[in-house]
């Protein structure tokens, strides 16, 4: 089975969305309980960190799988 490439973008861009969001939250929740006190500015900066590093660990993830597929196949 194979994915469209609109598909692909749909699955990546919900993928960003809903790990921005749950970022946001668990930071509202979390930071408190270790004394961390912020604005809401700086937990959507630090949150926009956080979903640029899962995007790369994602994306890095997804190739070295593909490429132990492709190996696999030949």
């Amino acid at each position: 089975m194979t994915q469209s490439r609109a598909m692909s973008l749909v699955e990546a861009a919900t993928n960003v969305v809903v790990g921005y969001v749950l970022a946001i939250a668990t930071q509202f929740v979390v930071f408190p309980w270790f004394g961390i006190e912020t604005g809401l500015a700086e937990h959507l900066a630090i949150g926009l960190a956080f979903v640029g590093v899962s995007l790369a660990r994602g994306y890095l993830l997804r190739r070295m799988f593909e490429a132990i597929r492709i190996r696999g196949t030949k």
